[in-house]
């Protein structure tokens, strides 16, 4: 029995000297088995449907291992409701989180970054090249941090500039779908047809607005529309579109709309606006004007030194009813969001004469109240993707040699490079305006042109701003260089007749082309609600 018992003993301690054997090769297997090694797998992104571009979406976001999230979009805050610039989540396996996000409207690549839990600096791309750019070559670009959220009753983290350079991250690359509407072909513009905001919808203001069709019930203009609105001594048309326009505002849901009226020598200055009063810093404005009054029959014209006269127009489509159907339109997406500062859409009477309803209300500021940023529409849409350079101008200006307002100028391109998709333009536009300067792209043929800069002159509504100390964005196309500038033809023929071009009808390229610039003024919104833009001089 001993023996047996013992020779059993033998054989055990054999069979595991053998298995030991056998597992050595393998060992290194399994040790790397226990390690863990992260993928895109990690996560798991579900929308209801498609994922869509230029509309808020909820999402849910499922995490299969615990992972941290990079989400570099703008996405609503579930504790203060309030847009915010991005953030980052650490999410346990098997959580979800269900959010509100915006993805970009005319860039249909979009990221998401994991990495293991506890991450708090991450790449991010330089300014002027998207995120599809960026990940063909991540070896530039500098480093967001996850910091806590600066809102009350905020929950999710803010992003704010880093410290290191941002090591390297496990991206996860996803496409989103536009929605559009049914009733449009791509004469029509229907790539810019649907989304929070959309080109479409600015195209049928403008076209409303100009609308010539004889009237005789309509109003004192005659017209359909709102023409004739100079402003002067209670000039009726202009009092007409000025009692329309401000139930317009009222519509959209604003806290309040008021009529401002200033007088200036023997002329009456009357703004139109309307406020979303901000739930954190009341007293900080955030102001997206555009004036709405036209050239009257003794305005200057380009050539008239020359003999060619300045008469004025009856429409105004491209200045500046193109400016005031953006403003209107961006109003009425916003007045729906909880703003930290007060925002305010205006629509300025008297530009043409002198700035004289922006600098009215710009040096009537209630006590307490400052300006955080303005932004500024004018003759915007005679531009790209047309045959004409869309100038994004901003300022003040101090050297005329360097960038002073570096803030703004990184703002734009920010904006533009991934949310509009615009980075080949953009480049494009920096080498006009490094080659030529201002004037050309105000007046010249320029493809594919989009030229972001410190503009050394201040011919608009944004100088009221700027003379108080306020920092500026702007958009305008053609100016000089557009035949109909302050005369008769300024209808909206005209423009779709300059906005045609060899592969796109000229309906097609204004719808995109005011879809390109209503989308940049909300991104700017949003980025400077959350964080106003400095003056820098």
């Amino acid at each position: 029995m001993g023996d047996r018992t013992a020779m059993a003993q033998r054989r055990v301690k054999a069979f595991m000297l053998m298995f030991i054997m056998f597992l050595a090769p393998l060992a290194g297997c399994f040790g790397e088995a226990d390690e863990r090694v992260l993928d895109a797998s990690a996560l798991t992104i579900e929308g209801s449907g498609a994922l869509q571009g230029g509309m808020w979406q909820q999402i849910t976001l499922s995490a299969n291992d615990d992972v941290a999230v990079y989400i570099p979009y703008f996405i609503q805050d579930p504790g203060s409701m309030r847009a915010q610039n991005g953030t980052v989540l650490d999410l346990q396996t098997s959580e979800r989180i269900t959010m509100n996000i915006l993805f970009p409207p005319r860039n249909d690549m979009i990221v998401f970054f994991i990495d293991e839990i506890g991450r708090t600096d991450w790449p991010v791309r330089p300014a002027d090249i998207s995120w599809k750019t960026w990940l063909a070559n991540p070896s530039n670009g500098s480093a967001v941090q996850a910091v806590p959220n600066e809102d009350l009753g905020g929950e999710w983290p803010w992003l704010v500039p880093g410290n290191t350079s941002g090591e390297a991250a496990i991206p996860i690359v996803m496409e989103t779908v536009r929605p559009s509407r049914a009733d449009l072909t791509d004469a029509d513009g229907v790539g810019a047809s649907d989304g929070w905001v959309n080109g479409r919808d600015v195209y049928e203001w403008v076209d409303f607005i100009a609308d010539d069709t004889p009237c005789a019930t309509c109003g004192p203009d005659g017209a359909v529309g709102y023409l004739d609105r100079w402003i002067g001594n209670a000039n009726p048309s202009y009092e007409h579109a000025i009692t329309y326009f401000e139930g317009v505002m009222q519509g959209y849901g604003l806290d309040r709309v008021e009529v401002h009226r200033f007088q200036w020598n023997t002329a009456w200055a009357v703004n139109i606006c309307g406020y979303k009063d901000g739930s954190v810093y009341p007293d900080e404005w955030l102001i997206f004007g555009a004036h709405f009054d036209i050239a009257p029959p003794v305005a200057y014209t380009p050539g008239a030194e020359a003999g060619v006269p300045g008469y004025g127009t009856r429409h105004g489509a491209y200045d500046n009813a193109a400016g005031s159907s953006m403003v209107l339109t961006t109003a009425s997406v916003l007045a729906e969001f909880d703003a930290r500062r007060t925002m305010v859409f205006c629509l300025w009477s008297s530009e043409e004469e002198g700035l004289w309803g922006s600098r009215s209300f710009a040096n009537d500021l209630p006590d307490g109240v400052t300006v955080s940023n303005y932004l500024n529409l004018d003759m915007a849409g005679v531009n790209y993707p047309g045959d004409y350079a869309l100038s994004v101008y901003l300022g003040p200006d101090g050297t005329q040699e360097a960038v002073d307002q570096t803030g703004m100028f990184y703002l734009a391109e920010w904006i533009g490079a991934d949310a509009l998709d615009l980075g080949y333009e953009m480049e494009r536009g920096r080498e006009a305006w490094l080659e030529s300067g201002e004037s050309p792209l105000w007046g010249d043929i320029y493809e594919d042109t989009v030229a972001i800069y410190e503009s050394p002159t201040a011919r608009s509504d944004h100088a009221s701003f700027q003379d108080i100390g306020v920092a500026t964005l702007g958009w305008n196309g053609l100016v000089d260089g557009y035949p109909c500038y302050h005369r008769e033809c300024d209808t909206m023929e005209t423009m779709i007749e300059y906005m045609d071009t060899d592969n796109s009808t000229g309906i097609n390229n204004l719808v995109h082309s005011w879809d390109i610039v209503t989308w940049w003024a909300v991104y700017a919104f949003l980025h400077m609600d959350q964080t106003p833009v400095p003056n820098e001089l």
